[in-house]
This record gives C-alpha cells, sequence and structure tokens, in this order.
C-alpha cells in the first residue's frame, strides 16, 4: 500500500476518540497496521482509490462503522450481489462484493447528482438494534 491511509475514529458519531495516524507509521505491538488489522478483523478491504477518497474527501470511520461495512456486504453476497452500493448514515460506499473491497466512498456533499450505476444491489447498513433485519434491495437488470 503506496498511498496513507488516515482514519480518524469518533468523527462520525461524534464520541471523543484519538485520531490514528497513516496506516504506513500506525503499528500495533506486534507490527501490523490498522488496516491489516481492520482486514483481518472485519473482512473489508480498502482499495487505493477508495482510501484516496475517504482521506481527500475527510471521510472519518470509526471500528462500529467498518463493523456495520462488513455485516451489509455479508447481506449482500447472501443475496447475490457483486456490486453494491452500501448506505451507512450519509455515506455511500461502492462495494465490490466478491473481493470485500471498497472501491470509492462518497459522503453527502459529493454524491453529485444521486445517480449509481453499474450496480445489482443497495444495502443500508443500519445500526444494530437487537436483532432487526437490515432490508436489502436486489437491483437486476
Amino acid at each position: 500500500m503506496s498511498d496513507p491511509f488516515h482514519v480518524q475514529l469518533g468523527r462520525v458519531n461524534g464520541a471523543a476518540e484519538q485520531p490514528l495516524k497513516p496506516a504506513s507509521t500506525s503499528t500495533s505491538v506486534q507490527g501490523t497496521s490498522f488496516l491489516e488489522t481492520l482486514k483481518n478483523v472485519q473482512g473489508v478491504r480498502f482499495s487505493n482509490h477508495a482510501q484516496n477518497r475517504i482521506q481527500s474527501r475527510d471521510i472519518n470511520l470509526n471500528s462500529e462503522n467498518v463493523g456495520r461495512l462488513a455485516d451489509a456486504i455479508d447481506k449482500a453476497e447472501k443475496r447475490g450481489g457483486k456490486s453494491s452500493l452500501v448506505m451507512l448514515d450519509d455515506l455511500a460506499f461502492i462495494v465490490n462484493v466478491q473481493s470485500r473491497t471498497v472501491v470509492t466512498a462518497l459522503d453527502k456533499n459529493q454524491r453529485g447528482e444521486g445517480v449509481f450505476t453499474q450496480i445489482d444491489s443497495v444495502v443500508f447498513a443500519d445500526p444494530a438494534d437487537g436483532g432487526s433485519v437490515t432490508p436489502s434491495i436486489d437491483i437486476k437488470g
């Protein structure tokens, strides 16, 4: 990974957590980067393009958001989705479901006309509320 990736915890939900440094310099005791840890734990990858968009658009994710994103990818996979739009609060992520890779990320200010093409499903990554099912919409054309 040649591009640094900056994740600030707590900014999405207003919690007061410490921001993390870029993945290339932020390591745990075992020498594993934060992104590698998330990839192993959550099973979500971020393409270089997505990392650049997240950083340039000042999109901030916390571990709960990444967990919700992983759950949404699981749901899309179970329904046969291949390229999904995942809506997480006021954020939109285009995800390659088979590789579990976020291709790009947008916030409400970057959506343009709000038209997304070349996707086959939409998943709403709602917060867990004790067992309700998150709806998904299959778009097959």
